[in-house]
């Protein structure tokens, strides 16, 4: 993951990790036959069945009660806290909100709620609003397929939108692979922490997709965090 995003990687067991690492562990591989069309696992488990085929993780929030460590157990205990099928702008939608628990050494060490949101094939995409150009610090990030095989293949998230061109555009109507929610996350996570040293909580949220062949501005102005894409729009915004 640090050769991945190009970050120098000297990690000892016990050194602290940086946040939203975890998102390396805790694998849930399922055989061929449990999947969705779209490489996740299909609902019906911990997340129920809402009806609507396209996922998008739309954002999320995390508590930063202790760093964990690397090459010491854990523990992650999750549960679905809150599923709710609605009509939006775009049409019907559903948002799933996850709740996870990561324990080491008999502590919780991390909160972190997921926000899910799934929707129907047809229907109007959602506009991207206009990203603030006021920024105190401000960095481009470019993206590439690899980039993203490697991010998908370092979490194990099988989602076809990442990997899969035709899928993307013919199937989901994207205009190229998309960037994880999460990668961009992460990157804002990480411009946090070298700005205001250990994170103690982080929020963020998607609010327009970002494409492969794109190059990200990450900015920052105070504790407020975006991301902009090359032609203006707001692609996510967060709070540290």
């Amino acid at each position: 993951m640090y050769t991945a995003l190009g970050m120098p990687c000297d990690v000892q067991t016990g050194d602290p990790l940086p946040p939203f690492f975890h998102q390396l562990y805790f694998w849930t591989p399922q055989l061929p036959g449990t999947l969705g069309r779209d490489g996740h696992p299909k609902v019906g488990g911990l997340i129920p069945d809402m009806g609507l085929p396209r996922r998008m993780w739309a954002g999320g929030r995390l508590q930063f009660d202790a760093p964990l460590r690397a090459g010491v157990p854990a523990e992650r205990r999750s549960v679905c806290e809150a599923a709710t099928r609605k009509e939006g702008r775009s049409g019907p939608l559903a948002v799933v909100t996850l709740r996870h628990e990561i324990w080491q050494d008999g502590a919780v060490c991390l909160l972190e709620w997921q926000d899910l949101v799934y929707r129907a094939d047809a229907g109007l995409t959602p506009g991207s609003p206009m990203a603030d150009t006021n920024e105190d610090e401000a960095r481009d990030v470019p993206f590439d397929p690899t980039l993203l095989f490697r991010y998908s293949a370092l979490t194990f998230n099988g989602h076809r939108i990442h990997y899969d061109v035709p899928y993307a555009r013919d199937v989901e109507g994207y205009a190229g692979l998309v960037v994880h929610g999460p990668l961009l996350a992460q990157y804002l996570m990480l411009m946090a922490e070298e700005a205001f040293g250990p994170l103690t909580q982080f929020s963020f949220r998607a609010t327009a997709p970002l494409m492969d062949f794109e190059t990200a501005t990450l900015c920052r102005r105070g504790r407020t965090l975006w991301v902009r894409g090359p032609d203006g729009r707001q692609c996510m915004v967060a709070e540290a």
